[in-house]
């Protein structure tokens, strides 16, 4: 069994020479929007797993889909070249959706906080997700002082109102 570094080394120099060759070498249209995400290297060198994404919908990634299954001769080729190893894996070409998971997650994280704040207007349209500096305090640490503020003003409008209570013993005071 291989070292996890050698492996892990290999992997990102099947990644980088894929990546350049689909990029540089290959005059195909159908790679225009390509990207390699990922290579998983067997323990024994013999095959390896090349994951892609592509931009666009069923139709773009069925063609180039097609592309890197006639075009994966040369890349494991140039590939060979520049791993130097006895072995040279054999490369399968794996569509990874994991891109358009994120995006999807993106667009109902965001129809969500939308929701919210129409329900909640005092959330605001500050991003929570940000770390805020640290000279300035958070959008719960504001809504917490306002609601401090508001109850303070509370208490100094009822303190205005003459005691008869207070007066007495204001009196009481100066007498002894």
């Amino acid at each position: 069994m291989a070292n996890p570094r050698t492996i892990a080394r290999l992997q990102e120099r099947i990644k980088e020479r894929a990546a350049y060759c689909l990029q540089f070498e290959l005059n195909d249209p159908r790679a225009s929007f390509l990207t390699i995400t990922r290579v998983e290297l067997a323990h024994d060198f013999s095959h390896a797993k090349v994951f892609y994404s592509v931009l666009g919908d069923d139709a773009d990634r069925k063609l180039t889909a097609r592309m890197l299954q006639s075009a994966g001769g040369f890349i494991q080729r140039q590939v060979a070249r520049v791993l130097e190893t006895r072995r040279v894996p054999h490369l399968s070409w794996i569509f990874d959706g994991s891109t358009q998971q994120a995006a999807e997650l993106d667009r109902l994280i965001r129809e969500a906080r939308e929701r919210d704040r129409a329900i909640n207007p005092a959330l605001g349209t500050e991003n929570e997700f940000v770390k805020p500096r640290e000279d300035q305090p958070s959008p719960a640490e504001r809504a917490e002082a306002q609601a401090d503020e508001e109850d303070v003003e509370v208490a100094d409008a009822e303190d205005d109102e003459p005691d008869d209570l207070d007066a007495e013993d204001a009196g009481e005071t100066e007498v002894e």
